[in-house]
């Protein structure tokens, strides 16, 4: 397992070992031990462990986010994508931080097995670049609805780049998500 910092560096890109044959490959998806040690080495803090797994499916277009949850049901997400394609985004919503408001993205497929730590305090969203998309994530808490919140996936303030067509087909509730401005009330 190689884990990779990316510009916010609590925001990690994991890219597990595959061993291919002629049969196909293998690869260990996840090793509660190893992904520690691969942290700590990084001086990055070891979350708490993961309590809850959520699986999406996605079609072509569909742009999920920007979702995060209130202390005391933060959750850190460890996400990967074992069929089709996403761009996946993570922004910095922790006031205190020096990457405050600024975003990190990457494309995660079944084809790379890439995977992303997101810790606690980061907005979280991703678009389905391909039909199909199977969408993994473990959860380092239980969803609670009271402290569910959400930012503007296009919010101006954000700039996030994300790839393809302004025609995403997201959720009303998503759609009508506040902007940034809206933080300063709900991540107290």
């Amino acid at each position: 397992m190689k884990l990779i910092q990316t510009y916010i560096p609590d925001v990690v890109i994991i890219e597990p070992a595959v061993y291919t044959d002629a049969r196909g490959w293998f690869m260990e998806s996840f090793n509660q031990a190893k992904f520690q040690v691969a942290l700590k080495e990084l001086g990055l803090p070891v979350p708490s462990a993961f309590i809850q797994d959520n699986h999406s499916y996605s079609s072509k277009g569909v742009l999920r986010g920007l979702h995060f949850q209130r202390a005391p049901h933060a959750q850190g997400k460890l996400v990967r994508v074992v069929r089709g394609s996403v761009f996946d985004v993570a922004v910095d919503i922790r006031p205190s931080s020096p990457t405050y408001l600024q975003w990190v993205g990457a494309e995660l497929s079944g084809d790379n097995n890439r995977m992303m730590w997101i810790p606690e305090g980061f907005a979280h969203g991703f678009v389905a670049l391909e039909d199909h998309t199977h969408f993994l994530y473990k959860t380092t808490g239980y969803y609670d609805k009271e402290s569910e919140g959400a930012l503007h996936w296009n919010d101006p303030k954000l700039s996030i780049k994300w790839p393809g067509s302004i025609n995403y087909n997201v959720s009303d509730k998503d759609d009508e998500a506040p902007g940034v401005e809206s933080l300063s009330v709900i991540v107290k």
